[in-house]
């Protein structure tokens, strides 16, 4: 029953958006009362948090797709993963950051593996195109990589790079993630196949 709630609810959300979103109405889609919500997930934020995390595993599996049709450029890849990701389900994406758990309210265990798959995905990466033995942070540099990618297809999702009339906002967040892994010694092309 769970997971029938998260999938009524994921697609209620993308349609919707989060500021729309309606605990009431995905019990209604699904064919429950609203309490239900309460038992299986201790509020609607508790459902929210769930569909998110849906939304993460999903994103996740198109950064894999990508990555498995590029060539040598898999960041690249990866850039165009988050890109597609937030351009093809806006709202999905946005309310990934948008949502906040109330205060004393923790995201469940099983809520954070599911979300860590995501970042994994990119520190594998980065660690990859680095040069052996660097001594980068490369967990704070994924996270801060995501950051910078993350502000490049904010501003394509709300419509701002349109304002500032940026042609090629992803070659923009492409370029200023290489030259930070440039900074650590990284050069395009560089790849080193991880052991399967």
């Amino acid at each position: 029953m769970r997971a029938l709630f998260i999938l009524e609810g994921h697609a209620h959300l993308a349609q919707a958006g989060l500021a729309k979103f309606s605990g009431r109405e995905v019990a209604k889609r699904v064919g429950y009362s609203v309490g239900t919500i309460s038992n299986l997930f201790g509020s609607v934020d508790g459902l929210i948090a769930a569909i998110n995390s849906r939304s993460f595993e999903i994103w996740a599996q198109i950064l894999r797709e990508r990555m498995d049709c590029a060539q040598e450029d898999r960041i690249a890849a990866l850039v165009d993963g988050y890109f597609a990701f937030a351009e093809h389900s806006p709202e999905l994406w946005s309310a990934i950051y948008a949502h906040r758990l109330p205060e004393g309210m923790d995201l469940p265990e099983e809520d954070k593996a599911r979300r860590a798959g995501l970042t994994q995905i990119v520190e594998d990466e980065i660690r990859a195109v680095l040069p052996t033995g660097t001594e980068a942070d490369v967990v704070r540099l994924a996270r801060s990589l995501v950051a910078v990618v993350h502000g490049h297809c904010s501003f394509v999702v709300s419509g701002s790079f349109a304002l500032l009339e940026e042609p090629d906002p992803q070659g923009a967040a492409l370029a200023r993630v290489r030259e930070s892994l440039a900074a650590h010694g990284y050069q395009a092309g560089d790849f080193r196949p991880r052991a399967t």
